[in-house]
C-alpha cells in the first residue's frame, strides 16, 4: 500500500472508532456500574482469542502522574533490553503516541498506521456481535491484540478512567500502581477523596502486590482496607522506600533523585542516586513508586539491573511536563505543562516559583468545560504578569472569552485568544526577553502547541538555532 492510500485507510480507520460513544469528548453518565457492563470487554477480548492473557503487564491508576510512571516503567524495562508495550491516554500530538512498543531499536515505538488499520479491521465482524461497545473498550482491545501480536515480554498499562469500571482492568498484573489521588472526574468518580480512592482502588486483584504514592489519610484508609479484603500486599511510598531531591537543573529539565531506604539493596543501594530526564517535585515521587514496582517485577526480568535503570530514567520523554520548548538570550523562555486540575495547577505554581528564574511569568491557559478551571485560574493569577486564555482544541472546550472574564475577576489581566498561534503571538508581544511563558491547564491546549510550535517558532524566533525541542 502506498503512502496516500495507507494514510487515507488510516484516517478511514479512525473515523470508523471515533463513530462509537468517546468519553474523552461527550460527557457521559455511563462510567456508573448500573450503566457500565463490566463484562463487556473480557467478553470481547474472549472472542478474539483473549490476548491480554498473554504477556505480562503493570497496571497503573491514578488522579496524576499516571502517565509519567508508566513511561518511567517502560523506559527501564526498554533499556534493559525488552520489548515494552506501553499504552496511555489520552494522546497530545497524535493518536498513535496512545499504543507504543519500545525496543532498543526504536525509543519511539508508536503503533504503525498499517498495523492499526490491520487491526481495526481484524476486529469489525467482532464489534458486530458486542452491543453497546464503547470507544475506549476498542481501543483498549486494539492495543491489547498489538502487544500479543509483537510478543511483548510486558505492557506497561495506563488506565483510562477510574479504574474499577475501565476497560484495562481486564489485566492480572504482575504489580498493581496507584499514583497520587486527587479530585477530579466528580461527575464519574465522586466529590470525595474516599470515594475516588475507592474507584482507583478497583485495579487491586486478589494477592496481586500494589504499590502506592503517599496519599491523604481518608484515601490511603481506603486503599489499605481494600487491600486487606484481597490480601494484596500494599506497599506505600515513604515507608520501606524513601526518597530526597538533589541537584536541579531546570535549565535542561533534569534533576536528581536519590533513594535513602528501600526494602532490599540488591536492587537498588542505599543512598543511590539517579538522574531524571523529568523536572519538578513530584517527580521525584513518581520515579520512587517506578522504582517500587520495577522492584517487585524484576524477579521476572533478570536483565532489569541497576544501570539499565540509570539510563532509562535518565533518558525518559514524557512530553507535556514542564517541557522547555525553547531559551534563548534575546527572547522568552517558553514552557509547556499539563497541570489539568487544582491540585497539579498548585503544584506547577509552586515548581515555577520556586525552581525557574524570571523577570515575570505569563500564563497561556485553555480548559475543558467540565474541569475546575475556576479555581485553577484562582491559583494561577497571583503569580502572573498576565493570563492569555484560548480555546481547546476539543468539543468541551470552555470559551477563551469565558476563562479571560474569570481570570479577570481573580485579579489577572486577562487576554483571550481566538487560537493557540494568535495565543503564543500576543504573548511574545508582550513578554520580555528574561519572562516565562507557561502554557497549561487541559493536555490538549498543550498537545495543540506542540503541534503548532514548528510552524509559530519560524514566526517569532529569527535564530531558531537556540530553540529547544526533545
Amino acid at each position: 500500500m502506498d503512502t496516500s492510500h495507507l494514510d487515507d485507510a488510516f484516517e478511514k480507520a479512525l473515523d470508523y472508532l471515533y463513530s462509537f460513544i468517546n468519553f474523552e469528548q461527550q460527557p457521559q453518565d455511563r462510567y456508573m456500574s448500573a450503566k457500565m457492563d463490566t463484562s463487556r470487554p473480557q467478553r470481547l477480548l474472549a472472542m478474539l482469542g483473549a490476548p491480554h492473557q498473554t504477556f505480562k503487564s503493570i497496571h497503573i491508576a491514578g488522579t496524576k502522574g499516571k502517565g509519567s510512571v508508566a513511561a518511567m516503567c517502560a523506559y527501564c524495562l526498554q533499556a534493559a533490553g525488552y520489548r515494552v508495550g506501553l499504552y496511555t491516554s489520552p494522546h497530545l500530538q497524535e493518536f498513535r503516541e496512545r499504543i507504543r512498543l519500545l525496543t532498543l531499536a526504536d525509543s519511539d515505538g508508536r503503533i504503525s498506521k498499517m498495523a492499526f488499520v490491520t487491526l481495526i479491521e481484524k476486529i469489525k465482524p467482532v464489534l458486530a456481535e458486542v452491543p453497546d461497545v464503547t470507544w475506549f473498550e476498542i481501543i483498549t482491545t486494539v492495543a491489547f491484540l498489538y502487544f500479543a501480536q509483537e510478543q511483548v515480554d510486558i505492557a506497561v498499562v495506563e488506565v483510562g478512567l477510574g479504574g474499577r469500571l475501565d476497560a484495562t482492568n481486564v489485566v492480572t498484573p504482575l504489580v498493581s500502581v496507584i499514583t497520587s489521588l486527587s479530585i477530579d472526574h466528580t461527575r464519574f468518580l465522586g466529590d470525595t477523596l474516599p470515594q475516588i480512592a475507592y474507584e482507583k482502588a478497583g485495579i487491586i486483584k486478589p494477592g496481586i502486590p500494589i504499590v502506592s504514592a503517599a496519599q491523604k489519610p481518608e484515601a490511603l484508609a481506603v486503599l489499605r482496607q481494600i487491600a486487606h479484603e484481597r490480601d494484596a500486599p500494599l506497599s506505600v511510598i515513604g515507608h520501606k522506600w524513601q526518597y530526597s531531591g538533589g541537584k536541579q537543573y531546570p535549565e535542561t529539565g533534569e534533576q536528581e533523585l536519590i533513594i535513602t531506604a528501600a526494602p532490599t539493596h540488591d536492587f537498588v543501594p542505599v543512598p543511590t542516586t539517579f538522574t531524571l530526564a523529568l523536572f519538578g517535585d513530584y517527580q521525584l515521587e513518581n520515579a520512587t513508586l517506578a522504582l517500587a514496582a520495577l522492584h517487585i517485577v524484576r524477579p521476572h526480568y533478570p536483565c532489569l539491573t541497576l544501570t539499565a535503570v540509570r539510563q532509562g530514567l535518565a533518558h525518559v520523554k514524557w512530553h507535556g511536563r514542564l517541557q522547555i520548548l525553547h531559551q534563548g538570550a534575546n527572547t522568552p523562555t517558553l514552557l509547556a505543562d499539563c497541570a489539568h486540575n487544582p491540585d497539579s495547577a498548585q503544584k506547577l505554581c509552586h515548581t515555577l516559583t520556586h525552581d525557574y528564574t524570571y523577570d515575570r511569568l505569563w500564563f497561556i491557559f485553555g480548559s475543558a468545560r467540565d474541569k475546575d478551571f475556576h479555581q485553577e485560574l484562582a491559583l494561577l493569577s497571583p503569580s502572573a504578569a498576565g493570563i492569555i486564555t484560548t480555546t481547546v482544541n476539543h468539543p468541551r472546550s470552555a470559551s477563551p472569552a469565558e476563562l479571560a472574564d474569570i481570570a479577570a475577576a481573580c485579579g489577572a489581566l486577562a487576554y483571550p485568544a481566538d487560537d493557540m498561534d494568535t495565543a503564543v503571538t500576543l504573548a511574545w508581544q508582550k513578554a520580555g526577553p528574561h519572562d516565562l511563558i507557561c502554557v497549561t491547564g487541559s493536555i490538549y491546549v498543550v498537545g495543540d502547541l506542540l503541534n503548532r510550535w514548528e510552524s509559530l517558532q519560524s514566526q517569532l524566533i529569527p535564530n531558531r538555532s537556540i530553540a529547544i525541542f526533545n
